[in-house]
């Protein structure tokens, strides 16, 4: 049989990667995947096309046709199967595929106003196949078959009507391209369009609620980001179009529009919290992959790393050792997706692959005139609704403001200079716990504008978001009030405002004590932000934090959480007051335990930057105990080769001290010290 491996991977819409079927295929098997697969289309039927109608039905209706052909040649009989008959079954079955990708295209619930706009490529591409149908009954040997005088007329009127078809853009498409044309026409010239027009153009595509247009959105945003697009400028105007008719025309924003700013369900993030992390690892570096690849041999590692594998003169699998016949990388864009999906449920940061940072990416995708004047008009929009809207309207305001600045440079820039920030710090004392967070996780997007931090500390932000994190209404408002304050903290002045002010870092560690895990990361990387102002250090030992991380670590399971209370600690103990407080709380044996079994390199690095301040500020009982600890030296040595420059330099030092008081232990120069457990708190 044939295996249909379509739906095993990412299909980019209009590619049509059909495979032909194997020359050793039994005639037997081959005719009966073609019937399975014309009726598949056939299928399709019951979709709904919202554009290329009469084409695709035209197109349903020759499968249809062929169908009825196919189903007359008898199946099995191995007298038929001679390399004429084959090979034309052989090519309606490669076009039969390409149908199907592209029905299921025209069909796309979030790619109308795409497939809209590329009617004229459908229409061209609709016309190939066709002809390439006609062509391949053509030749088909029906006087070798053993069919009906009925079933040769059938592929007479088939092979016919395939060449007498026009298929052409569609009337009604052809005009409602031309609406979308004008309104684009009229956001380059920064006009304001009329609603109705938005609507009709909308209403034609049947996109009824929000859900859906925010559909044609993201669609629109990952094929901006898709290598080797060349239609680049429409893709960005078309989305400047779609962003603008989701900002300005939906009143209510329907029941799936909370969970799509976070890009899914919540029963799928609880089916991503479940997966084992093990399985999004490269097995050449341990990590999380970031572009996953995938071999010859079957095996998927990081492309990174195994470039470097093959640039080292390797031709074989790192994990079984098979000489590899060709070494071609696949990309497993499935794979990827699951990652993506996993890191952000977990709050793990995803570093995009590619030329340039994805944030950077899209400052210049969105560049087209019609965008740019779009996220103008739609700033001001919102920001007037914010500001004399009904609390209904101020609060799907901040949602879509949310939404805008989640990762677009550009739209950040925009909504700022609308004056988008005073009327979202008003909007963070109202009693609606929705419209609360809404506004916070607005403002912790905008607070990563350069521009945005004199203009939420001017208006009296930081007394407000020290109140959103006290007492948020919901704990997601105090965690992206936390997040707020780590971009705050990035200005000296504001590290002093913070760290002077008696409520903060309690506040911090409160959350830090019983916030969620992204609340947790949040409070963390703001006290890590605190700690790059000296004067800060003894604030946060004072507050007791450094028992409370050390405490923490034991029940850490995130990765990104322990690499981030490692720096904090690490940080901390690079002054002997901190390095005793690391001490006196137990750290060692954790510390040395995570260095041992921890996967992250970040994660180990931190670990040896702490040991090494430990060593050199803890005291001289430190080293002993790092001594007497057997399983210690392996690690080392692995950063050695395996960290970066400075880690590795760090691991040296460490091994040095370790191995000279070693050695002057051996020559009697110094007493050792006698250590009932090697884990011992020694102070």
């Amino acid at each position: 049989m044939i295996n249909d491996k379509s739906n095993e991977f990412i299909r980019r819409i209009l590619n049509f990667p059909a495979v032909r079927p194997s020359e050793t295929i039994c005639f037997s098997s081959l005719v009966t995947s073609l019937i399975q697969l014309g009726q598949k289309i056939c299928e399709y039927k019951s979709r709904t096309f919202f554009t290329n109608k009469k084409n695709a039905r035209n197109s349903i209706r020759l499968i249809e046709d062929i169908l009825i052909v196919v189903k007359e040649i008898p199946n099995g009989v191995s007298r038929f199967a001679n390399s004429s008959i084959l090979s034309s079954l052989s090519e309606i079955h490669f076009i039969f595929q390409k149908y199907q990708f592209l029905l299921e295209d025209c069909s796309r619930e979030d790619a109308r106003i795409w497939m809209l706009a590329k009617s004229e490529d459908v229409s061209c591409q609709i016309q190939m196949l066709a002809r390439a149908v006609a062509v391949a009954l053509d030749v088909l040997p029906l006087e070798e078959m053993d069919v009906s005088v009925e079933v040769k007329e059938v592929v007479e009127f088939v092979r016919n009507q395939a060449v007498k078809l026009k298929f052409e853009v569609e009337m009604d498409d052809r005009r409602m391209q031309m609406n979308v044309l004008k309104i684009l026409d009229q956001l380059e010239d920064g006009i304001i369009p009329e609603s109705s027009d938005l609507k009709r153009v909308l209403d034609y595509l049947g996109i009824k609620y929000w859900s859906a247009c925010n559909k044609e959105v993201k669609f629109l945003d990952n094929e901006i980001f898709a290598e080797g697009n060349a239609d680049m400028g429409l893709l960005s105007s078309l989305m400047g179009f779609m962003i603008y008719c989701r900002g300005t025309l939906f009143e209510v924003l329907d029941n799936v529009a909370s969970t799509q700013i976070n890009g899914g369900s919540n029963n799928a993030d609880q089916v991503i919290r479940f997966l084992n992390l093990d399985d999004f690892r490269c097995p050449i570096t341990l990590e999380i992959m970031n572009d996953p690849v995938t071999i010859a041999s079957g095996h998927t590692y990081d492309r990174s790393s195994i470039l470097k594998w093959f640039r080292a003169g390797n031709s074989t699998c790192p994990k079984t050792s098979e000489r590899l016949t060709s070494i071609d990388l696949v990309p497993n864009l499935a794979l990827k997706l699951l990652i993506k999906q996993y890191c952000y449920v977990n709050g793990i940061p995803f570093v995009e692959t590619g030329r340039r940072n994805r944030d950077t990416v899209k400052s210049v995708a969105t560049g087209s005139v019609a965008n740019e004047q779009a996220m103008k008009l739609l700033a001001s929009f919102l920001v007037g609704r914010l500001v004399a809207g009904t609390m209904e309207q101020q609060n799907n305001a901040a949602f879509e403001i949310r939404l805008l600045t989640k990762t677009s440079i550009s739209n950040r820039s925009c909504l700022v200079e609308a004056g988008a920030i005073p009327p979202l710090l008003n909007l963070v004392t109202s009693r609606d716990s929705s419209c609360q967070e809404n506004a916070m996780a607005a403002l912790l997007n905008l607070s990563k504008n350069s521009n945005s931090k004199s203009i939420i500390v001017g208006n009296g932000g930081l007394f407000l978001i020290l109140d959103v994190l006290k007492g948020g209404l919901k704990m997601e408002a105090r965690q992206h009030a936390a997040g707020t304050l780590f971009y705050l903290t990035s200005v000296e002045e504001y590290r002093k405002m913070i760290g002077e002010n008696p409520e903060f870092i309690p506040s911090l560690l409160e959350l830090l004590r019983n916030g969620t895990d992204r609340g947790k990361k949040n409070a963390l990387v703001t006290i890590f932000g605190l700690l790059m102002r000296p004067e800060n250090h003894w604030r946060v030992i004072a507050a007791g934090l450094v028992l409370l991380v050390v405490n923490l670590l034991k029940s850490f399971k995130r990765e990104d959480l322990i690499t981030d209370s490692l720096a904090v600690l690490s940080t901390l103990s690079e002054r002997s007051d901190g390095a005793m407080a690391v001490l006196y709380a137990g750290a060692l044996p954790i510390i040395v335990n995570i260095l041992s079994s921890c996967n992250s390199r970040a994660a180990k690095e931190y670990c040896v930057s702490l040991l090494l301040a430990l060593c050199i500020n803890g005291g001289a009982d430190v080293v002993p105990v790092l001594v007497k600890n057997s399983s210690l030296m392996g690690p080392l040595y692995s950063l050695l080769t395996q960290g970066n420059s400075k880690a590795s330099k760090k691991a040296s030092t460490l091994i040095r001290i370790l191995q000279e008081y070693n050695e002057k232990t051996s020559s009697g120069l110094i007493t050792p010290v006698f250590i009932e457990d090697q884990f011992i708190n020694v102070w």
